[in-house]
């Protein structure tokens, strides 16, 4: 499912936040134009692809945000949206008023929260409203960027609020040539033993965790992944990591924001999206055939043979890449 950016503004200044170099680099104020919109539409639905992604910075700051929601589910788009759930009192009142009323099966939310206890009061209570009203559209997504967080606060938000039943959890990897907070690789093992020890609460509420791409297969035993995620492992579950396309403002694209920086193209370059789906997973095999894995063991595992793991995330083997002595051949990168 490709993402789409509504403007690179946000309302949080995360220490983790993977899009923090895209941001930076990117004009404020600025947002995604009609005829951008428009033109992405288009694009998507000459090739098929009728799932779309709308992120930011924070979506919901577009001044014609519930507009654009709503030109692309009637024209037929399964439109998911990635929020802070932190919205003006305007917006609110436009998603409450023109939002709350669509097919849940054609418009779903994933609100982003952080830990309450270092979250400001006014913004805590943004986040209640909005999940208050838009509970039957709306899953919870946590970003672990410490191997000592805690999801104890999650669940009963899910329960209070009476949420979809899933937890997506995301993996804060490392953003090569810029700095952020993220989960060193040493550090994986502490983040696998910290769901597992979860694993009670999922059953209680009756949850199954989703994860975002970068976590490496083989730091759960096929017992725990079985218990996690309700597959049969090898075969019910895979790690890998494809290429995540994101359209920018400016209709850019690049291969997921940790890579932002890395071999951009324009919308434009391409007639249908499996051609930028094929040129990044072109770039991504070829960085994986160079570096392998994460962990030395990533080039005789199992798995990674199997296609169930890429290996980890690229990120953190582009960021060794940018810093080792340039021994590999410039095309890599470029």
């Amino acid at each position: 499912m490709p993402n789409l950016l509504l403007t690179d503004s946000c309302v949080r200044s995360c220490p983790y936040c993977f899009a923090k170099k895209h941001m930076n680099d990117a004009k404020l104020d600025s947002y995604l134009s009609w005829g951008n919109l428009i033109y992405t539409a288009d694009f998507l639905e000459a090739s098929g692809e009728k799932n779309i992604s709308l992120l930011g910075g924070e979506p919901t700051l577009h001044p014609q945000f519930t507009e654009f929601v709503l030109y692309l589910y009637e024209r037929g788009f399964n439109v998911n949206i990635f929020t802070s759930g932190v919205t003006g009192e305007k917006t609110f009142d436009n998603i409450a008023r023109y939002l709350s009323f669509l097919d849940p099966a054609h418009l779903s939310f994933v609100c982003n929260i952080n830990d309450p206890e270092n979250t400001p009061y006014a913004e805590s209570k943004s986040i209640e409203k909005f999940l208050a009203v838009m509970s039957q559209f709306t899953q919870l997504g946590f970003n672990i960027y410490r191997p000592d967080a805690s999801l104890d606060f999650l669940f009963p938000t899910i329960q209070k609020f009476g949420l979809k039943p899933a937890l997506r959890l995301g993996l804060a990897h490392p953003i090569p040539g810029a700095k952020n907070a993220h989960i060193g690789i040493k550090n994986f093992d502490a983040v696998a033993r910290l769901l597992v020890s979860n694993i009670p609460q999922f059953e209680r509420y009756k949850l199954f965790p989703t994860l975002d791409c970068g976590f490496p297969y083989c730091i759960f035993s096929n017992e725990e992944i079985g218990r996690l995620f309700g597959a049969l492992p090898p075969e019910g579950l895979k790690f890998a990591c494809g290429a995540a396309i994101d359209i920018g403002i400016d209709l850019s694209v690049w291969s997921c924001f940790p890579l932002s920086t890395l071999k951009r193209k324009s919308l434009f370059d391409f007639q249908f999206l499996h051609e930028i789906v094929d040129y990044y997973e072109s770039f991504h095999r070829s960085v994986r055939i160079e570096s392998g894995g994460v962990f030395d063991e990533c080039d005789l595992c199992r798995y990674r043979e199997k296609g169930l793991c890429s290996g980890g995330c690229l990120g953190h083997i582009l960021k060794e890449i940018m810093i080792e002595p340039p021994v590999r051949t410039p095309e890599l990168l470029l």
